[in-house]
């Protein structure tokens, strides 16, 4: 398992340091082509010599966009030579360029997010999670979604370095989330494939498949995804110890001839040890491992080499130096750190929860309001109408009894006016009587 890490972790490395190229300076169309062909490149030594160029025709017209240029060309060369030294001040000169200047900002977070995935595998964590930091506040505070993409996405990779692939998914994932609020969706197929990096280390085959292909879909806008999406592929069969479809990869990875300008040193040697080991080459993938950068990398590599061959003492000798490299106090400490900065970050998005929770329930009490002042209003309309019905009913009812009333009235006063008519009849027939 663990060349399986170390091998994921170097081409993590590569793939967030290869990020789509993007004209995030606004310089001219000329300019943006020079910087876009040393991009396609960018580990090659004879991108120094465009950064000299570019560096010094910013000299010449006063132009802070070609000097940033220059020096975001150089440092990964210098990375990839080892001159860590010469990496650092071309990052700092950066920074002091591009530090007040709000227009510049994507260029900005993208640089440092670059250079975090060196800090990281060189094993300087801490000062990756720094800038981590730093960078998460200043989105926050300017309200900038890429910075924070940016954030999460080495948090997520710190945590990859450390093996917590569950961590890393899930720091990804909010990164792929700020990254569609940003609309910079030309990083989202590098996300989703150290997310489906992470999944094949966990030996959870379909959704990094799933992921991969997602990843795949973007080909026709980004043609470098091809390269990404084939090493991501490679590795996945690589895992599942699929032999013919990994070498299959790897034939088609060597014989791109973007492969080796677009991946690093170090990525292409992880490649090729694992090719060798594939094949039951053990002595020469034990020399290529040799020729890997880090002590961790090359600790990691020949210890899966020596425990395929069977030679459980010298593995075990690799396994001790690597949990040596990984466990010492530097390493502690960066540990701290990374509880410190998950915790500012987790409060941080847990006081934006909190006021969207606020704003949520001054509008649910406000709706709630307007429920029952409808309900009141309609209850009201509602009695009036029913109030009028009555009235309406009382009204007929009173005129059909008044009415009743007239007409027994009148029975009344015909039947008297009857009585009266057979009184005087009766009076009359007795007053002729009596006369007789």
């Amino acid at each position: 398992m663990k060349k399986f890490t170390v091998i994921f972790f170097l081409f993590a490395t590569w793939l967030g340091a290869g990020a789509q190229i993007v004209n995030r300076l606004g310089v001219d169309a000329p300019t943006f082509e020079r910087y876009a062909y040393g991009r396609m490149q960018m580990y090659s030594p004879s991108n120094l010599a465009l950064a000299d160029s570019l560096y010094a025709l910013g000299e010449q017209k006063q132009n802070y966009r070609y000097k940033c240029l220059a020096l975001s060309l150089e440092f990964p060369v210098r990375f990839s030579m080892g001159d860590y030294d010469r990496m650092d001040e071309a990052v700092a000169e950066m920074k002091a360029i591009l530090r007040d200047r709000k227009d510049v900002r994507s260029f900005y977070f993208s640089v440092l997010h670059e250079y975090c995935q060196y800090l990281i595998h060189i094993g300087r964590a801490s000062d990756a999670m720094l800038e981590a930091r730093a960078m998460e506040r200043t989105a926050t505070e300017e309200k900038r979604p890429l910075g924070k993409m940016f954030s999460y996405r080495i948090v997520g990779l710190i945590h990859s370095y450390r093996d917590n692939s569950f961590l890393a998914i899930r720091n990804f994932e909010k990164a792929a989330t700020y990254c569609k609020e940003a609309r910079a969706e030309q990083d989202l197929p590098n996300l989703y494939i150290l997310i489906a990096q992470e999944y094949t280390k966990m030996k959870d085959f379909a959704p990094a498949e799933r992921y991969c292909e997602m990843a795949e879909a973007y080909q026709s806008f980004f043609p470098s995804i091809r390269i990404k999406a084939l090493m991501t592929r490679a590795y996945i069969f690589n895992a599942e110890e699929d032999w013919p479809s990994f070498w299959e990869c790897y034939r088609k990875l060597v014989e791109d001839p973007l492969y080796e300008v677009q991946a690093d040193s170090d990525a292409r040697y992880g490649m090729d040890v694992c090719y060798l080991q594939s094949r039951g080459l053990f002595e020469q993938a034990l020399a290529k491992a040799d020729s890997l950068s880090t002590a961790r990398d090359r600790h990691g590599f020949k210890h899966g080499i020596y425990a395929a061959q069977g030679v459980f003492d010298n593995a075990y000798g690799e396994l001790s130096a690597l949990m040596s490299e990984k466990d010492s106090i530097y390493i502690k400490v960066q540990n701290e750190d990374l509880a410190i900065l998950d915790a500012e970050m987790n409060n941080a998005q847990l006081r934006q929860d909190a006021e969207r929770l606020r704003h949520q329930n001054q509008n649910t009490i406000l709706l709630g309001f307007l429920v029952m002042f409808a309900i009141a209003f309609f209850s009201i309309l509602l009695s009036q109408w029913q109030l009028r019905e009555n009235l309406s009913l009382l009204r007929k009812r009173n005129n059909e009894i008044l009415v009743a009333r007239r007409a027994y009235q009148k029975a009344l006063d015909a039947k008297e006016a009857e009585n009266s008519m057979k009184i005087k009849i009766l009076q009359n027939r007795k007053s002729n009587t009596v006369k007789l």
